[in-house]
């Protein structure tokens, strides 16, 4: 009977000692320094970020103001990103200019018709940020876009356009200086913290 036992405890150890597998979904290098194993291992980077200090309850009430801002705009710049990729191989694709009018005024309307009501109750700050973020998200101005695909004409007229509200379409995207607290939000807004 004893044997009967210790030959099941056996085969229940052998079983447990089968069923662990190593995990094989990422490849960890290291190397032995001193004795010490030293393992490389690939991590996400964790941007850190100092506390604000507002000087006053004023100051405050618009930083959070401008998260709300940025939170509403955000995804319109993200959907920009992702047209621009899904349209961009499409439109240079195309031989003719009629063509290519074509798509951008069917792509036109369709944004129209999704956004028209949201885009009527924006501020000025709101299309200011948006331009900013547009830049980010695609890496080229908003002048750029337009050059390229509606031409230079149309870049230069929606330019004046723009002038008119103290915005600029060629301005550039600085996270390092000037969007310093826009691109703080924004990593914030990505890995959801706000």
């Amino acid at each position: 009977m004893k044997r009967f036992v210790f030959i099941l405890f056996l085969m229940w150890g052998a079983w447990l000692a089968g069923a662990q597998e190593n995990d094989s979904s990422e490849v960890i290098m290291g190397y032995v320094q001193d004795g010490d194993t030293i393992i490389f291992k690939n991590i996400k980077e964790i941007p850190v970020f100092p506390d604000r200090e507002f000087k006053n309850k004023r100051e405050y009430r618009r930083y959070t103001r401008y998260i709300q801002k940025v939170k509403k705009v955000y995804p319109l710049a993200v959907e920009a990103r992702e047209l621009l990729k899904e349209y961009e191989p499409e439109y240079y694709a195309l031989e003719t200019r009629k063509e290519k009018r074509k798509l951008m005024k069917q792509l036109e309307k369709e944004l129209l018709d999704k956004h028209k009501n949201e885009l009527k109750k924006w501020s000025i700050s709101d299309g200011r940020i948006l331009l900013k973020l547009i830049n980010r998200e695609t890496e080229r101005t908003p002048y750029s876009l337009i050059k390229d695909f509606r031409g230079g004409f149309s870049a230069t007229f929606w330019q004046g356009i723009a002038r008119l509200f103290r915005n600029d379409l060629k301005a550039g995207y600085d996270p390092d200086e000037e969007d310093q607290v826009l691109e703080e939000i924004v990593t914030l807004i990505e890995l959801g913290y706000l």
